[in-house]
């Protein structure tokens, strides 16, 4: 469904990004793992064309996305993200949130907005709260708003960037729950976490970054318990007694 190839990004004269390879199939669910600094979420957010790759390509169903708005507008919508500070519209309720995607992007009926936004809502245990506004709502309850919210717009795939990072420790589980059921329905999705659990037992792959390379690609079974690099081995010594 997604490629990359040969995909390098730098700020100025700091490489964060180093040629980087890689395929998402459909139904995968593939956890980027890695220090901070080690250029996980810049990959996200090159995928999702919201920074430019100095070189290298990203490719949707074999074609390049190339930088020309309308064709990063159509991507995005199949292809959704799910932000840690959530990006949610302050002057709108938690339906309103969930209907304007719809709506703006997709062109959608009213009715059909709707539908999809209180069937995903009740998906993600929001529907009791349609009417309130985002800063009536915890941490975790914003997050659940900001994944019904991607999934209103059928997305093909779901990238989420560090989905659990901005959470009190006690949210970060019913965040985490959602995320599970959604992989559990086959839904694809490409993950930047630090929740070493959830890449372990959810995952059906496991990206490892390191200085802006991937280092390791592997089935969560291998790469957890018998890791190549020797920066996995101490990345993961460092998590796991």
């Amino acid at each position: 469904m997604i490629e990359v190839k040969d995909l390098s990004k730098s700020f100025g004269d700091h490489e964060v990004l180093r040629k980087i390879d890689f395929e998402v199939k459909k139904g995968e669910v593939i956890c980027i793992l890695g220090s901070s600094g080690s250029g996980k979420s810049t990959l996200l957010r090159c995928v999702n064309k919201l920074e430019t790759q100095t070189s290298g390509q990203v490719l949707y169903h074999g074609k390049e996305i190339r930088n020309v708005q309308k064709e990063i507008n159509e991507f995005r919508s199949r292809v959704g993200m799910v932000f840690q500070s959530f990006n949610l519209f302050n002057n709108m309720t938690v339906l309103e949130n969930c209907m304007e995607g719809a709506r703006k992007v997709l062109h959608v009926s009213k009715e059909e907005a709707f539908d999809r936004a209180i069937k995903h809502l009740k998906e993600v245990g929001m529907a009791p709260y349609i009417n309130a506004r985002p800063e009536q709502l915890s941490g975790g309850q914003k997050q659940r708003v900001a994944i019904a919210r991607g999934l209103c717009m059928n997305p093909e795939v779901l990238l989420f960037d560090e989905p659990t990072s901005a959470l009190d420790p006690e949210m970060v589980g019913e965040v985490l729950n959602v995320m599970k059921e959604l992989a559990s329905s086959g839904l694809t999705m490409l993950i930047v976490t630090h929740e070493m659990d959830f890449a372990k037992n959810v995952s059906s792959r496991v990206l490892f970054m390191d200085k802006g390379y991937v280092v390791e690609d592997a089935p969560p079974e291998e790469f957890f318990t018998n890791p190549k690099n020797d920066r996995s081995r101490e990345f993961l010594s460092r998590f796991i007694a």
